[in-house]
């Protein structure tokens, strides 16, 4: 063993020495929180002012600030970012579009965010209103934006900021599908995530900045695949597929997930925690510690007053729609993303049933509802307006179309090709039986179908009703937009969804083995 002896003076240095070329900070996080300005339930729907008063409920705007609050007085220097998807989910976007969640992140003080696949759901003209509105950089590194003007000058591949001294690069990242999965309109072109980011890290590394945050809504598996494939990167904040990291009961890998020196961090949804990461870089820029964990807003989190009168008070424009008793549900009915996106779940059928029901008559034999459409679950007892609104939040119209067996096929092949990484494709379906093999190679995993009785037909045409939104080539299905005798106008799906619970209610949740996981 070779041991060094230094002097008291020469020690007392070297520490001094490494205490300054040390730079430690606070990463505090959300992504995905949909639009929950009031607080949640379990179900990921809104909690009942009954229950939150009891302290059953969960995250909301108003807690946000006070987690947020407690976590800057707790540490020296924070950097606060969100990882994508503000917009969409209940009937505030609906109402007020981007300009609510401009006002909470200027409230809370955000330093920046990346562009989620639903801030593109209204197209470049929302998404370009509240890039104006917000007093923060919005990122977006995988997209060309010069032929979009309504974008170009308002959405940045990447910035720098300033934190006690120090620089810190920040890249934002959008999934690479986002064309098949919202509405960017013609004149936005994304590219590969790992070239992107290697791309701004290199020139960010160029001008001298060697702490490098990505703001990724791109997926838990995106931005483990992008730390592999690129270098520089010291921490990834996710979206997108709504993980969640640590120790707790249902967590899908550590808080944080490290991919060689690069730290991966995501903070579930629906404002449900606070991620909160302590990193200490060392004077080239590398990650030598980060710990921390997520941040659960529940009752132990008291809301800021001033915070939820402001809630309540935008909420009042909305609480005669939503407060509307529509059914009751005799069970909860599970409309988790885990189960949706998966297999056969219980508000998949609910829904497919409730679109085919109200064409039937039209000589439409199957429906299609594609389980990145379903937004949560619903408790038991009363069903109102709004929690069906919460569910199917994005104001889809039922299309009606006609395509062959084969194309039907195609469809089924489609949606069950993102399994494994919890794509919004996945089919839930009414009038038809099939079977998935999610081990076979992709593009074979579909066998048995049967159209009612009788197995598929490949040449026969086959009446179908899907939303809008899968009729046009949303998720993947781009075999349905040549489709035949398409009437994309119907009436919105959530409100046929409420029609056919009032008819059949109390409402019994159910699986029948429509779809068989081999």
């Amino acid at each position: 063993m070779r041991v060094h002896l230094f002097t008291a003076a020469a020690a007392s240095a070297l520490v001094a020495g490494a205490a300054q070329a040390e730079f430690s900070i606070t990463i505090l996080h959300t992504n995905d929180f949909h639009s929950r300005f009031e607080p949640i339930n379990q179900y990921d729907s809104t909690c009942s002012p009954e229950d939150n008063e009891a302290g059953e409920c969960l995250g909301g705007w108003a807690r946000l600030v006070t987690a947020i609050g407690d976590a800057t007085s707790r540490n020296d220097t924070t950097l606060l970012v969100d990882g994508g998807d503000q917009f969409q989910g209940t009937l505030f976007y609906t109402y007020y579009k981007g300009k609510l969640a401009a006002e909470m992140m200027n409230s809370l003080g955000y330093d920046a965010m990346t562009v989620g696949n639903h801030e593109f759901d209204d197209g470049p003209e929302v998404l370009q209103s509240f890039a104006q509105a917000i007093d923060f950089p919005i990122l977006m590194s995988n997209a060309d934006l010069s032929s979009e003007p309504l974008l170009k000058d308002v959405i940045r591949k990447s910035t720098v900021i300033e934190k006690n001294g120090e620089k810190i690069g920040l890249i934002g990242l959008t999934p690479v599908d986002t064309d098949e999965l919202a509405s960017p309109g013609p004149n936005v072109v994304f590219t590969d995530p790992s070239e992107a980011v290697q791309g701004e890290v290199d020139r960010l590394t160029a001008e001298g900045v060697t702490k490098i945050v990505v703001l990724s809504h791109s997926s838990y598996a995106v931005d483990r695949m992008v730390a592999e494939n690129t270098t520089g990167v010291d921490v990834i904040v996710g979206g997108h597929s709504n993980t969640l990291l640590g120790e707790m009961e249902g967590a899908k890998g550590p808080y944080p997930t490290m991919v060689g020196d690069t730290a991966i961090v995501q903070a579930y949804a629906y404002g449900k925690y606070l991620g909160e990461l302590n990193v200490t870089f060392d004077d080239e820029g590398t990650v030598t510690e980060a710990s921390g964990a997520p941040i659960l807003l529940d009752a132990a989190v008291t809301e800021d007053q001033a915070t939820r009168q402001r809630v309540e008070d935008a909420a009042q424009p909305l609480n005669e729609i939503r407060q509307k008793v529509v059914a009751e549900a005799a069970e909860p009915i599970d409309g988790d993303r885990d189960s949706c996106r998966a297999r056969e779940c219980q508000m998949g059928n609910l829904v497919a049933d409730a679109m085919l029901d109200r064409v039937a008559d039209q000589g439409i034999q199957v429906a299609i509802a594609n389980g990145g459409g379903l937004r949560a679950s619903i408790d038991a007892g009363q069903i109102t307006m709004g929690e069906v609104l919460t569910v199917l939040p994005f104001q889809n119209t039922l299309s009606t179309f006609q395509v062959t067996g084969a194309t039907l096929k195609e469809a089924l092949e489609n949606g069950v090709s993102q399994i494994d990484e919890g794509g919004g494709r996945f089919p839930q379906v009414a009038g038809m039986t099939f079977s998935v093999d999610p081990s076979a190679e992709t593009g074979a995993r579909v066998s048995d179908v049967m159209i009612g009785d009788a197995p598929l037909d490949p040449e026969a045409r086959y009446g179908v009703v899907s939303n809008n939104y899968v009729r046009n080539g949303g998720d993947g299905y781009a075999m349905f937009e040549d489709a035949e005798n398409a009437y994309d106008y119907g009436p919105d799906l959530a409100e046929v969804t409420a029609e056919y619970l009032a008819r059949n209610t109390p409402y019994t949740p159910y699986t029948d083995g429509r779809i068989a996981m081999e």
